[in-house]
């Protein structure tokens, strides 16, 4: 596979909010990022909070960044909360260790980018983000 498309971003990102519609979920954002953390698709709910859009980014940059998913993240930032807090000044904010922020691989294991999702509880922002993802028939790296 030669990277991840816009038509397979725009899967990923419907899937999850029509799965979030599903289970009721608060209004969500649903963004995926190419593999250098730049926005291929972004969408944000009626309703959802206008900083939503922001905060999804940062759970999906922050995967890229740290090359791993947001429940890895969010597991060491419990554990070492000073780390975590240095790697938000280091990314200049950009950074959100939580649930939510997940790796997109292909079958083969390379990666292709992240999706973040934010906007409901983080178990359930990383539940929608896996669902699009192998809905779009790729691998979801949640930690």
């Amino acid at each position: 596979m030669s990277g991840l498309s816009v038509t397979q971003a725009s899967e990923i990102v419907d899937a999850a909010l029509s799965h979030a519609r599903e289970l009721g979920l608060r209004p969500l954002t649903v963004t995926v990022l190419d593999p250098g953390g730049h926005p291929k698709v972004v969408k944000r709910a009626d309703g959802a909070g206008i900083l939503r859009p922001q905060i999804a980014h940062a759970k999906a940059w922050g995967s890229l960044g740290t090359g791993q998913g947001g429940a890895v993240g969010a597991r060491h930032a419990t554990r070492d909360p000073a780390f975590f807090a240095a790697l938000a000044s280091i990314s200049e904010g950009r950074i959100a260790s939580s649930k939510g922020g997940v790796l997109i691989r292909d079958e083969h294991g390379e990666l292709l980018g992240a999706v973040g999702v934010s906007g409901d509880r983080p178990d359930n922002d990383e539940a929608v983000a896996v669902f699009g993802v192998e809905k779009a028939g790729l691998v979801a790296d949640a930690g």
